[in-house]
């Protein structure tokens, strides 16, 4: 009796362990799945946080950044005149990306341009869009890419400083960001673009923050425009120097502090690729600055402030398209000869050329975005960024000799579109409303003759 009494209670425990072990798998599962939803969660989170301080940092680049930068090179006439023309672009830029530019750059379109789905942010929401970021709201995203927006046509505005009429500049701003830019970002970044390389472009061009679509449009279109508006009135016999270095001092520290928003930024995400893309970065503009000075100094015999902040800006142009695809040491390499050829645009081919760039927007965004867009081609590491799949060589010194003319097929298209589009732009807004200040208004100086203000009152 006890052995049955035994044996019954075996059978009933060895009962009760077999009906609770599916329970105890269910419960498994499920904590392994709050886990993985959990993990998920947090990486959204951090990857989104960084995205919206990365979308801060790029618009520090603009005002104040480069709103200082630019202000202090010019006469102490213009300086409010030339910080308005960034500010403008703030908020005149931001309601036109809402309005189409966003969805002519990033909607569902053709290789060329993108369509008008997302007109009016029609469709851009909170959730991803696992083409462009899996992890971060596609608001988010819209919203990052705005600043580059912002900024890519404010850079344009240091070639024709001190002598366009603002009314002149806001209609070509406009006209610019819809027919050049907009374009061109949809060609490298959006889906289905002819040099996406990321989504399978016809000719897949490395621009992993904007060499092409950035500096080289807005250089490219800057000397352009400088040619086209003509010299300010006494360039070059009457000396024009900066009216204060130390604004600009502070303008190029504040843009290296927010270049890594653009380019760190420009992984999508808080992860290595991120972490990888600051390094290079920082590593560039330092080396660019080097270069540039040291250059100045065998010529000058000294260094100048303006000559190192101007070579560190040269640096972060030229690490932009290769930031995320380079190792620390390239990106060396990329500063250093950057600084130097920059230099010599600045001081050797402006002068042979004698075309009035006042704040060298193209010696500086337009040859340095070329320059680093090539040296992409060269330099680009599938350790780094396996772009094109694993075991597939990314670079010319990694095997993919074809990169190269690929990368020689983004700068020709992107250089052809802003010598083309802006002449016409600049002829249709010339004929409607005309470009230039009157000679009274530009001897007077733009703050006075285009805001009725004066940036110092030394009589107050």
């Amino acid at each position: 009796m006890g052995i049955m009494l035994s044996g019954s209670s075996l059978l009933a425990q060895v009962s009760s362990t077999a009906a609770s072990q599916p329970d105890r798998l269910a419960a498994l599962e499920k904590a392994s799945a709050d886990q993985t939803a959990a993990i998920a969660a947090a990486q959204t989170a951090g990857d989104n946080a960084w995205m919206l301080v990365s979308a801060a940092l790029v618009l520090m680049m603009s005002g104040p950044g480069l709103a200082l930068f630019y202000g202090g090179l010019v006469r102490k006439k213009n300086i409010l005149g030339t910080m308005m023309q960034t500010f403008a672009m703030m908020g005149v830029i931001t309601v036109l990306w809402a309005l189409v530019t966003y969805s002519l750059a990033f909607g569902e379109g053709n290789a060329f341009i993108g369509g008008l789905h997302n007109v009016f942010l029609r469709g851009v929401g909170l959730a991803p869009d696992l083409k462009y970021a899996a992890t971060i709201p596609l608001q988010t995203f819209m919203v990052y890419q705005l600043m580059f927006a912002i900024i890519t046509p404010a850079l344009i505005t240091g070639a024709f400083a001190e002598r366009m009429k603002f009314s002149a500049m806001l209609v070509f701003m406009v006209l610019w960001a819809i027919f050049i830019y907009s374009p061109m970002a949809h060609m490298v970044w959006g889906k289905g673009g002819l040099l996406n390389a990321s989504l399978g472009g016809r000719f897949p061009c490395l621009d992993f923050a904007g060499g092409t679509v950035v500096h080289v449009t807005s250089g490219v279109s800057a000397l352009v425009t400088a040619l086209y508006l003509g010299k300010r009135l006494g360039y070059p016999k009457t000396a024009m120097p900066p009216h204060s270095v130390v604004l600009s001092f502070i303008g190029a520290c504040l843009l290296w502090v927010g270049w890594f928003g653009f380019n760190a930024g420009s992984a999508l995400g808080a992860g290595t690729l991120a972490t990888s893309a600051f390094v290079a970065t920082h590593f560039g503009a330092a080396a660019a600055a080097i270069g540039w000075s040291a250059a100045e100094w065998l010529r000058n015999g000294r260094c100048s402030a303006l000559g190192a902040i101007s070579g560190a800006v040269a640096g972060l142009v030229a690490i932009t398209p290769a930031s995320g695809f380079v190792t620390p040491m390239s990106a060396l390499w990329i500063g250093l000869i950057a600084g130097i050829f920059c230099y010599l645009m600045v001081v050797k081919v402006k002068n042979i050329f004698g075309y009035d760039d006042s704040l060298d927007a193209f010696g500086v965004h337009g040859a340095g975005g070329t320059l680093g867009a090539i040296l992409t081609g060269v330099f680009a590491n599938s350790a780094i960024n396996p772009i094109f799949g694993a075991g597939k060589a990314t670079g010319f010194l990694e095997g993919n000799k074809g990169q190269l003319l690929n990368q020689f097929i983004g700068v020709a298209i992107a250089w052809t579109i802003s010598i083309v589009g802006t002449l016409i732009i600049l002829f249709i807004v010339d004929k409607l409303i005309g470009l230039r200040v009157s000679e009274e208004d530009e001897r007077t100086g733009l703050d006075l003759s285009q805001h009725g203000e004066e940036g110092y009152d030394w009589a107050a």
